[in-house]
């Protein structure tokens, strides 16, 4: 190998991965690092490389690619993994993997590398999206190679190697286990591995406690184009922009917290918790905008291939061709969803509160208490109900 690409943000486990690439394999590492709405300057970064002695180093603002190609296309789908996870981490995977494969031919690379465990499921979305962009990518993943098995043996790496930690001057012991991006940031490790252990509240970063929460409600709408978000308060905004406004608003409301024990792809069982205040709202609201702009067999076969769909992208087959087919179908049946949607924020919750839309297929005529003027004929019913009911009938006779 004579150059490497690594994913790279600075921390821990990539500022030891460049003195073990340099080390190892005796070659040049080029850095990548992407801005894609962690919250935090990106930018020490590049001192960080430079001073392990990385000659090109790569810092992207993907924040907008990442929320219009990858975040909404996902929310269309209203994508959720096993009831519960938001799939934050899942959908940041494939950009990274794939400007990991496009920069790699830029510079002329050998192979790319990461940062993730062979324990953990991004080792998988990495390799598997990098592979379907370039069947012949090489992958270095030093986990599964070096003998460095904890933090703690990271840490005692990084001081014998003179490689400065941010973490090495607190006095503290390892830290959480952290991923953040514009749609989520997670926390895995330390007391969250015990299932029981109650969470800390210092460690949340990005909402307020629902108990600490104002005591007024806020009201917030949002309008849709085709599926996606596209204005605020009737103020439009990009994708990225519409995201971290609602990070912002949700999250002061204590809205999109979570706690879960999930199944991961190499099969082991891993308690992790969430923040997705966006996310939680986007979801919310796109519901309730289909709920009265989407034909009901088009919503409920959406609902059918969603679990498959959001597995497909929590596995890492985001550029695979069934997750494409399926993005070509939910995508024909968002060109109706299209209006406003009225929420309201308070403690933790979310309510709708109202919806409207030129593209409703809510009859109020048909559907009101009162005299609908000859618009549904009831006695109709009798016969719908009878020919539903035979096959019942014929059963309930033997």
């Amino acid at each position: 190998m004579d150059k490497v690409v690594l994913a790279y943000s600075g921390g821990l486990d990539t500022s030891i991965i460049v003195k073990w690439l340099q080390d190892t394999y005796q070659c040049e590492v080029v850095t990548f690092t992407a801005d894609i709405g962690q919250g935090e300057e990106v930018e020490p970064a590049r001192a960080k490389a430079k001073a392990s002695g990385v000659k090109e180093i790569y810092i992207e603002d993907l924040r907008e690619e990442f929320a219009r190609d990858f975040v909404f296309p996902m929310f269309r789908a209203n994508a959720i993994y096993e009831g519960e996870y938001l799939l934050g981490t899942s959908i940041a995977r494939p950009l990274i993997s794939k400007r990991l494969v496009e920069i790699a031919k830029e510079v002329g690379a050998d192979a790319i590398s990461h940062g993730a465990t062979g324990k953990g499921n991004d080792q998988v979305r990495f390799e598997l999206n990098a592979y379907a962009l370039d069947a012949d990518i090489q992958i270095i993943a030093p986990w599964r190679e070096w003998d460095l098995s904890s933090r703690e043996s990271l840490m005692n790496y990084a001081e014998s190697h003179g490689i400065e930690i941010d973490y090495q001057k607190q006095d503290k012991k390892s830290p959480y286990s952290m991923d953040a991006n514009l749609l989520h940031i997670s926390y895995e490790g330390d007391i969250l591995e015990d299932p029981w252990a109650e969470p800390e509240e210092d460690m949340w970063r990005w909402t307020v406690s629902p108990e600490n929460a104002p005591d007024k409600a806020e009201y917030i709408e949002l309008t849709y184009k085709r599926g996606d978000i596209v204005a605020i308060d009737n103020q439009a905004m990009s994708p990225a922009t519409v995201m971290e406004v609602l990070n912002e608003r949700a999250g002061a409301h204590g809205i999109g917290r979570d706690d879960i024990v999930e199944n991961r792809f190499v099969g082991m069982k891993s308690r992790g918790c969430y923040e997705t205040p966006a996310g939680t709202v986007m979801l919310k609201a796109h519901r309730a905008m289909e709920s009265l702009t989407l034909d009901r067999a088009a919503a409920h076969l959406k609902d059918e291939l969603m679990p498959r769909y959001a597995e497909m992208i929590y596995n890492g087959f985001w550029f695979a061709p069934e997750r494409v087919m399926l993005q070509a179908a939910i995508d024909q049946t968002q060109e109706s969803v299209n209006g406003t949607v009225r929420l309201k924020l308070y403690k933790g919750g979310i309510a709708v509160v109202g919806r409207k839309s030129d593209d409703s297929l809510f009859s109020e005529k048909i559907a009101t208490f009162e005299d609908d003027g000859g618009a549904y004929d009831q006695k109709d019913a009798a016969g719908f109900i009878k020919l539903n009911a035979l096959r019942l009938r014929l059963k309930a006779l033997k």
